[in-house]
């Protein structure tokens, strides 16, 4: 063998030296990335905030004309089970009165129209038109409406004025929308998930 053939397949063959150098950067890179995982995990929600992710209710207990308040998701939402009075006072409203024309209602599309129907537990398969879920927050500034109170008996914004009917929907004062309906699901009868 020739001293250039004998080079030629000394150079094909790893060394120690380019060992060294791989084992080297692999632990660098395994190295690099332990240090980085706490930072990237940090930023994942946290397990209180999963846990909140979704709630259930049993809504057995409410009374007709009767309304709670429970916190999903850091904020209230009402379950309020209506009278017939205060369903037919908001079925009896025509849509071209209302400020906000659309439905608001995670459950349904983005154009649902805002009829009662559509805003009530009713639009949910297992609902029933009796119960009204949704977030309680005032929609022009995130206040916390007032239960069966301002010119249509629904819920009032002392805040800046803003007044909702029976059905949740804005009718006057500066709030842009109905108050939203979350996403909701009956896993039986008398129990609700929210989330």
């Amino acid at each position: 063998m020739t001293k250039a053939a004998a080079q030629a397949d000394h150079a094909a063959e790893p060394t120690r030296r380019d060992f060294i150098h791989i084992a080297t950067g692999g632990m660098a890179v395994i190295g690099g990335a332990l240090v980085l995982w706490p930072f990237i995990d940090q930023m994942n929600p946290a397990a209180d905030t999963l846990a909140l992710a979704s709630i259930r209710i049993d809504i057995s207990p409410i009374a007709e004309g009767q309304e709670i308040t429970v916190m999903w998701r850091g904020g209230p939402v009402f379950i309020r089970h209506r009278s017939e009075r205060e369903i037919e006072a908001a079925r009896a409203e025509a849509l071209e009165a209302l400020p906000d024309r659309l439905a608001r209602n995670d459950n349904l599309p983005d154009n649902a129209p805002a009829t009662d129907e559509n805003r009530s537990a009713a639009s949910i398969e297992g609902g029933s038109a009796a119960f009204l879920i949704m977030r309680g927050n005032c929609t022009h500034l995130g206040c916390v409406p007032l239960k069966e109170a301002g010119d249509y008996h629904g819920w009032y914004c002392p805040c800046h004025g803003s007044h909702y009917d029976t059905s949740g929907r804005i009718r006057r004062g500066p709030a842009p929308e109905n108050l939203s309906v979350p996403p909701l699901r009956f896993v039986t009868e008398t129990e609700v998930q929210i989330g």
